[in-house]
């Protein structure tokens, strides 16, 4: 007769002790969830899912859905390249060695930059024109752009109007690139070249003798100029 002890019962619902929920975790799973799901896939709900607890944990930490994808945004704005602030940027065309002009350049390579990280994150791009982020990356960007606009010389009001809409621009120009990808927005957009260049001269003189500016340059041709415009602007407008 075996007289061993015989073994404790073991609970079915026993498992590994989970990771506290901080802040930073609940927003790196975010991220995580956005890149393998999609950014709306991203719910508390969701979220809570994947963190294996319950939605009323997160909002401990996250007040809601919005908050939470302003968190991502702010995630992604650490990748913008502000070091494109501190080297010589490229000058303004038909200003080649005028080094008054340089800061002009690079407030237009970062908010190029700024572009580019939402161009690589179609959802994103559209949700950041009602995300607010308030953190370190995003005050980062607003110190950067405010140094060089103060760089040339435009005055502090100006400046905080101007960096306003310099993102706002930046932030609504890649929404709008998100929201017209495939073959659907590219018939469209072959629709209304075909419209353009054959405007009926007689009823649309101007559109038709300007047709050919009006759809020529590559995007970011395109893009580099609206910098530029609004920068010159910026600088030009008292308040």
């Amino acid at each position: 007769m075996d007289d061993s002890p015989a073994p404790a019962p073991r609970s079915r619902r026993e498992r590994p002790a989970k990771p506290a929920l901080t802040r930073a975790g609940i927003v790196a799973a975010a991220v995580r969830l956005m890149e393998a799901e999609g950014l709306q896939r991203v719910t508390m709900r969701r979220l809570a899912q994947e963190l294996d607890t319950g939605p009323a944990s997160l909002y401990v930490y996250v007040a809601n859905t919005a908050e939470l994808h302003a968190a991502i945004l702010e995630h992604h704005l650490g990748r913008v390249d502000l070091g494109a602030a501190a080297g010589a940027g490229a000058a303004d065309p038909g200003t080649a060695g005028d080094p008054g002009r340089d800061w002009r350049g690079r407030l237009a390579a970062v908010l190029e930059s700024y572009t580019a990280v939402l161009l690589e994150h179609p959802a994103l791009a559209h949700s950041a024109l009602l995300a607010r982020p308030a953190g370190p990356h995003y005050l980062a960007l607003v110190e950067t752009l405010l140094a060089l606009l103060e760089e040339g010389g435009v005055p502090a009001g100006q400046a905080a109007w101007g960096v306003d809409t310099l993102l706002q621009v930046a932030t609504a120009t890649a929404a709008e690139h998100s929201a017209r990808t495939g073959a659907a927005a590219e018939a469209e957009h072959g629709a209304m070249v075909r419209a353009l260049r054959e405007a009926d001269p007689s009823r649309y003189p101007k559109v038709a003798a300007t047709a050919g500016e009006l759809v020529s340059g590559r995007p970011a041709e395109r893009l580099a100029w609206t910098f530029r415009m609004l920068i010159n602007g910026v600088a030009a407008t008292p308040r």
